[in-house]
């Protein structure tokens, strides 16, 4: 069993790709037996969550003006239960949680190509894809102590939906796809493409700045009455087990969390080629691949995978591979332990 004490900070939205990959990496590594304690904001509701855990979890502001409450909160966790190694996720945990001091770690995991001040005082910086570890390289962090951690998904299957709940037909193609409603992950260029996929229908889940805007898009188009906007949902098993396709069209990915859970949940996947999932997707592979802001070739990937269920099942079949392979839980939680291991000495 390891040593190592972790004292993890997580200082992120309610929803999210990391947030949720977070909870389960905690609850992964208290599996194991590592000692950890937790600090997040208060009622984003993971306490319960991580505390059914057995992890001891306490919670801290993170305002970013006139906090006077997070520091020396933290400070005064850092003194009780004497972590060798402090990791803080994503901006403003890293820019809140001072250095602990001489003999011990904090190291840094960036989910994304954040702004590197929030970091430098950090002693190791771990970046869940190639590109980030590279980028972060690239902008003069020291590259032996970066380090390339990928994230693994819930991959438990489901039974599907009924389609009925959703006002989906059974013969219905049906397109999923998820996210917050916001630039990034350009639903403004899926929805133009759902014009030229006959019959589909587009299952939306997520929320976000953007919503109005994309319902008005989907107005203009005609294409509304063939979406249904589901908000942000916890069921994304049985959605994508009642599901056809996975489609992430953004613009920015520097990951892609919906691509693994799709590939954990049997769908075959259409994406964008930014820089996440164009580094898991090798095109005609384990997906399809298509360039950025392009909603006449994302609407042709849709229509082939749609129509030859044949491509469609190789595809799937040919990620959950991969992710077995490379993105399990147990890999990805031994790789951690691995990591602390080294950093910990």
């Amino acid at each position: 069993m390891s040593t190592n004490r972790v004292l993890q900070i997580m200082a992120g939205a309610l929803h999210g790709g990391a947030e949720a990959f977070f909870v389960r990496l905690v609850k992964g590594l208290a599996e194991t037996g590592l000692s950890q304690q937790i600090i997040i904001r208060p009622g984003d509701g993971r306490e319960h969550d991580l505390a059914q855990a057995g992890l001891t979890v306490t919670q801290a502001p993170f305002r970013s003006l006139a906090d006077f409450t997070t520091k020396p909160r933290i400070k005064a966790i850092t003194r009780s239960y004497d972590p060798n190694i402090t990791l803080a996720w994503m901006s403003r945990a890293a820019a809140m949680t001072p250095h602990p001091g001489k003999g011990r770690i904090l190291a840094a995991r960036l989910g994304g190509f954040y702004h590197l001040k929030y970091f430098r005082h950090c002693d190791h910086w771990v970046g869940n894809t190639k590109s980030i570890v590279d980028w972060m390289a690239a902008q003069g962090l020291p590259r032996d102590r970066l380090h390339y951690l990928p994230n693994f998904t819930d991959a438990q299957k489901s039974a599907p939906i009924a389609r009925s709940d959703l006002a989906t037909p059974d013969d219905a193609p049906v397109i999923l796809a998820l996210g917050r409603f916001h630039d990034d992950k350009a639903f403004d260029v899926l929805i133009p493409a759902l014009a030229h996929v006959p019959k589909a229908i587009l299952w939306l889940g997520g929320e976000g700045p953007r919503e109005a805007d994309l319902r008005r898009q989907a107005a203009q188009l005609g294409v509304n009455d063939r979406i249904r906007w589901l908000g942000w949902r916890k069921d994304v098993a049985a959605l994508s087990a009642a599901a056809d396709v996975l489609c992430c069209p953004s613009r920015v990915e520097p990951l892609g969390n919906v691509v693994l859970e799709a590939w954990g949940h049997g769908l075959p996947v259409v994406a964008a080629d930014s820089s996440g999932p164009a580094e898991l997707i090798t095109s005609g592979r384990n997906g399809i691949l298509v360039p950025q802001e392009n909603a006449d070739s994302l609407a042709a990937a849709l229509r082939q995978v749609l129509e030859d269920r044949t491509l469609a099942q190789e595809l799937a079949q040919t990620a959950e591979q991969d992710l077995a392979a490379r993105f399990s839980k147990a890999a990805v939680v031994a790789s951690y332990l691995e990591f602390f291991d080294q950093v910990g000495r």
